[in-house]
């Protein structure tokens, strides 16, 4: 994996090895380059996707967006990490970090947000410092398919 999503120092080439080993076995689970998911994907651990993901996307843990992954979701997580695009909300309890050449639109909710050079992001930022974030109501398939009906309920 060519993603380096941790600002790590520069080591030797063993050391360099050892280090994204680590990485990886906290990874649980890894949607790759070219597996479209559709629907409600909640776990626990870290995961990394470098295909689509159309959805839902649930976690108090980590959620590693690779540079060729698409994300048509709504995602909560503890953090998100995204070096791809995104197209949703994104909530996180902890913080957001958007590397290059990452492309976000929608809306970002967290403590702590930043934005590396080179990445573009369209859309509201809510910082929520240490406040407690509370997970609003949400029905993707009536807010996808009936836009009308949800706002009425919303109401």
């Amino acid at each position: 994996m060519e993603d380096n999503y941790q600002d790590v120092p520069r080591e030797e080439p063993e050391a360099a090895l050892t280090s994204e080993l680590k990485r990886l076995r906290n990874l649980q689970a890894y949607v790759g380059k070219g597996v479209v998911f559709r629907g409600q994907l909640s776990y626990e651990g870290t995961i990394r996707v470098d295909g689509t993901i159309e959805g839902e996307i649930q976690t108090n843990d980590c959620l590693l967006i690779g540079e060729g992954a698409v994300v048509l979701a709504r995602v909560i997580a503890g953090t998100v990490i995204c070096k791809g695009q995104v197209k949703g909300d994104i909530i996180a309890r902890e913080r957001v970090r958007l590397r290059a050449p990452a492309v976000v639109t929608g809306s970002i909710t967290a403590s702590i947000i930043s934005f590396e050079e080179g990445a573009q992001f369209n859309g509201e930022v809510t910082m929520t410092g240490n406040q407690v974030l509370e997970e609003p109501e949400y029905q993707p398939e009536v807010m996808a398919i009936e836009p009308e009906l949800a706002a009425a309920q919303a109401s």
